[in-house]
C-alpha cells in the first residue's frame, strides 16, 4: 500500500506534538500506538499529554483567548476560510488517513473531509451574521437589546468513528464565535487529530497567530477528565457512548459548566405499504453497513409493515449477498473493518444474544478471516420481535434488526420505545403518513427524515438527538449560540433614571 499520505500530513513514527500546540513538550515515557484495523500495522505513535503539559496548554489557551476574542468576527472567519482551503489541498491525503486509521471506506473518508470543508464554508458566512436581538423597553428613552460574547476555552472530546469531522463541526463554529479550542481526539484514532493540527499550524503561522488558539491533548479518558473538571473550560462538547456522556454531564454540572452531548443512537426506518422499494433498499443498506455500522446515525432497526415484510426481507438479504468486504482503501469494496478486536467481540456477543432470545438470522454474521487483520466481520440481519431486548441496545456494529407492524401508530410507538433518540426515518409516498411522523406525536428523535435514511446529515441543520442521545446540537442552524454567552443590555439616554415597575424613592 502506498502510504505517501502519511508523510504529506507531517506524520512520523513518533509524533511528539511539535505542530499541535504542545511545542517543546515531548513525553518519551508514554505513547499511544495507532494500529490500523485495515491490516494490523502500526501507523505511528503519539505522545500522551502529561498533567504538566495539560496545565501549560490551558494557560496558553487562556492567553490566546484574550487576543482572539478581540479579533473582528469576519477576520476570524477569514482564518477559518484559509483552513478550509488547506483542507481542500490535503483532502485526498487526510481522507486516506481517516480510512486507514479508522477503517471506513475511502469514499467515506473523503466524504468526512468534505464535511470539514463544508463546515468551514458555513462558518465563514456565519462570521458575518452573528447577531443579537433588540426589544422595546417599558421605560421611556431607553433602549434594550441582547448580544452574544465568546465563552472562552471550548473543550472537544471526539469519538473514533468520525475522527476529524465532528471536531470541525465544533471547532470551526467556536473559532468564528471568538472561542479557543482544546481537543482530545479518540485514543483509537489519534493521528487524525495530529494531522488536523499540523494543517492548522501552517495556517496559524502564515497569519502570525499566537499559539493556543487551537490545541491538542492526547490520552485515554483520564486526560478528558482533566477538562471536564476544569473550571477554566466553560463548555465541554463530548461525542461518544451514553455511559461516557452521563459521566461527563455529571462532572461538568457539578461545577455549573455547560456540556454539549452527542451520544448513542438506535435509529429506525419505518417502511409503509406505499414505500418506494428503490429508496428503501438504498437507504437501509447504506444506513446499516456504512462505516461498518459504526455511525451514531447507523440504521439499527427496520420497522416494516406486515404487507411488505417478506419483500423487504428477501431483497435486503439479496443485496447483502452482493456486498464486497475488505481493504477500505480499495474503492471496489463497500465495507471495511470494525475499529478493533474489542468491537469484534462485542459484535459476536450481540449475535449470541439475538439467538438466545429467539431471534432468527436472515443473513448470518461472524468474523471474516484472511483479509489482513482480525477486525473484519460479516454485516448481518436478524428477525426479532418488536420488544426484543437486544434491539433496545446500541451495538456499534453492522447488525440490522427487522420487525413487523400493523398500523402507523404501532410503528411510531416501536420507533420511540428505545432509550436513544437521535435519527429516524419513514419511507412513504403518503403525505398523511409523513406529516404524522413529523408531528409532535410522531418521531421523538432530534432528526426525522422522510424518504431518506437515518445515516448522514447536512451541516446546514443542527445535528443532535434527545433522551439518552444527550440533547446537544452542533454544526449548522443556530447551534452557534451554545458556544457563546448571552448578555442583555439596557441603555438609558434620558436625563432621568426611571425605575422598573414604576418604583420611586422620592429622593
Amino acid at each position: 500500500m502506498n502510504k505517501d499520505f502519511i508523510q504529506e500530513l507531517g506524520l512520523s513514527a513518533d509524533n511528539d506534538g511539535s505542530s499541535t500546540g504542545q511545542q517543546g513538550m515531548h513525553n518519551p515515557a508514554a505513547h499511544i500506538s495507532s494500529a490500523s484495523p485495515v491490516d494490523g500495522a502500526e501507523i505511528g505513535r503519539v505522545s500522551v499529554t502529561t498533567p504538566e503539559q495539560y496545565e501549560a496548554i490551558i494557560e496558553r489557551a487562556t492567553e490566546a483567548f484574550k487576543h482572539w476574542r478581540t479579533v473582528p468576527a469576519p477576520r476570524r472567519g477569514e482564518i477559518v476560510r484559509q483552513y478550509g482551503e488547506a483542507l481542500r489541498e490535503h483532502k485526498d491525503a487526510l481522507g486516506r488517513l481517516v480510512s486507514y486509521e479508522m477503517g471506513k471506506s475511502l469514499q467515506e473518508g473523503w466524504g468526512e473531509v468534505q464535511e470539514m470543508i463544508d463546515i468551514c464554508d458555513f462558518a465563514v458566512g456565519l462570521s458575518r451574521q452573528l447577531h443579537g436581538f433588540t426589544m422595546h423597553s417599558e421605560r421611556p428613552l431607553h433602549r434594550m437589546y441582547e448580544q452574544y460574547h465568546p465563552l472562552g476555552i471550548v473543550g472537544v472530546i471526539s469519538a473514533f468513528n468520525f475522527p476529524v469531522a465532528v471536531w470541525s463541526w465544533n471547532a470551526m463554529i467556536a473559532l468564528v464565535c471568538g472561542d479557543v479550542v482544546v481537543w482530545k481526539p479518540s485514543e483509537k484514532a489519534p493521528l487524525c487529530g495530529v494531522a488536523c493540527q499540523n494543517i492548522w499550524a501552517k495556517v496559524a503561522a502564515a497569519n502570525d497567530l499566537p499559539e493556543g488558539i487551537s490545541n491538542l491533548i492526547n490520552g485515554d479518558y483520564t486526560v478528558g477528565e482533566w477538562m471536564t473538571k476544569d473550571t477554566r473550560v466553560p463548555l465541554i462538547s463530548a461525542t461518544g457512548s451514553t455511559r461516557m456522556g452521563k459521566a461527563v454531564a455529571q462532572t461538568v454540572a457539578a461545577r455549573l459548566g455547560k456540556s454539549l452531548l452527542e451520544l448513542g443512537g438506535n435509529n429506525a426506518i419505518i417502511i409503509t405499504p406505499s414505500a418506494d422499494m428503490d429508496l428503501v433498499l438504498t437507504g437501509a443498506l447504506f444506513g446499516a453497513v456504512g462505516t461498518c455500522g459504526q455511525r451514531c446515525t447507523s440504521t439499527r432497526r427496520l420497522i416494516i409493515h406486515e404487507s411488505r415484510y417478506e419483500e423487504v426481507r428477501d431483497k435486503l438479504a439479496k443485496a447483502y449477498g452482493q456486498l464486497k468486504i475488505g481493504d477500505p482503501l480499495d474503492e471496489k469494496n463497500h465495507v471495511g473493518p470494525l475499529i478493533d478486536a474489542q468491537s469484534v467481540e462485542t459484535y459476536l456477543k450481540a449475535i449470541e444474544g439475538i439467538k438466545a432470545e429467539g431471534g432468527k438470522m436472515v443473513v448470518d454474521g461472524g468474523r471474516i478471516d484472511g483479509l489482513g487483520s482480525d477486525c473484519y466481520v460479516q454485516p448481518c440481519i436478524a428477525e426479532v420481535e418488536a420488544d426484543s431486548k437486544m434491539a433496545q441496545q446500541e451495538t456499534f456494529a453492522p447488525i440490522l434488526y427487522l420487525m413487523k407492524y400493523r398500523d402507523l401508530d404501532e410503528a411510531i410507538a416501536i420507533q420511540n420505545s428505545v432509550p436513544q433518540g437521535l435519527s429516524s426515518a419513514i419511507m412513504t409516498t403518503n403525505m398523511r403518513e409523513s406529516e404524522r411522523f413529523l408531528s409532535a406525536t410522531g418521531s421523538d428523535c432530534g432528526i426525522a427524515n422522510v424518504n431518506i435514511g437515518t445515516s448522514g446529515a447536512e451541516i446546514g441543520g443542527a445535528f443532535g438527538g434527545e433522551k439518552e442521545t444527550g440533547g446537544g446540537r452542533e454544526s449548522g442552524s443556530d447551534a452557534w449560540k451554545v458556544y457563546m454567552r448571552r448578555q442583555t443590555n439596557t441603555i438609558n439616554y434620558s436625563t432621568e433614571l426611571p425605575l422598573a415597575q414604576g418604583i420611586s424613592f422620592n429622593l
